[in-house]
């Protein structure tokens, strides 16, 4: 059997000492497996994405990603290589003026040569339906078409794994269609952290509840 492609043991994370906000979380991501992940506002659903890159660290307990454990810098680079990370809000994901530049910035960052990273903003744009976006500013786009771009930037890196926080919150129902569509027709292992329980139903095999400090079935 593949050892479980993310693996989090006896996690515990505070911001502030005397209010702990993750206290012991122990996860699983198999291969095949695409998990909801939801809780209440301030439960730590954002903190438990970023422990699984690096962006933060925890307090106590094991972070292991693709079959290494991971504690420091220098360990969590290579994960951000291949673990694809969609920020809450796109206007924290896009800071390039055009779509093009955007999408481009990952795998030109990656050392990819520029041949090679056409291609891939091409069919980046293509996979969330932009296609002909590439010279659009992105400030005058609209809310779901942020969201899109955001999401090309990343799958333009070719992840093996999606961690995706809140993909649809404050779309209308056509741009959140879109997003769906998008993620069902990906292969991706995914963790998908959303307070839409429709959503998550269209798009994880698994739903998953953070409670009191803790990852719950």
């Amino acid at each position: 059997m593949d050892a479980p492609l993310i693996v989090l043991e006896d996690v515990c994370f505070a911001y502030d000492a005397e209010r702990p906000v993750l206290r012991g979380v122990d996860f699983r991501l198999e291969r095949g497996r695409r998990i909801g992940l939801t809780g209440a506002n301030g439960s730590g659903k954002s903190t438990f994405l970023k422990l699984i890159v690096g962006l933060l660290r925890p307090t106590r307990g094991r972070v292991c990603v693709l079959g290494e454990e991971r504690r420091v810098e220098r360990e969590f680079l290579p994960v951000r290589q291949r673990v694809g990370f969609l920020f809450q809000d796109p206007d924290d994901q896009l800071f390039c003026p055009t779509v093009e530049e955007d999408v481009a910035f990952g795998p030109l960052n990656q050392g990819r040569p520029p041949a090679e990273v056409r291609e891939l903003v091409t069919d980046a744009l293509a996979v969330v339906g932009l296609e002909g976006f590439e010279h659009r500013i992105t400030y005058r786009l609209s809310g779901g078409e942020k969201r899109l771009v955001a999401l090309a930037g990343v799958l333009a890196m070719r992840p093996e794994i999606l961690l995706l926080d809140e993909p649809v919150a404050g779309l209308d129902e056509a741009a959140q269609a879109r997003i769906t569509a998008t993620l069902c027709g990906l292969r991706h292992e995914m963790i998908i952290v959303s307070h839409d329980q429709q959503f998550l139903d269209a798009t994880a095999t698994t739903t998953l509840h953070i409670r009191d400090g803790r990852v719950q079935a």
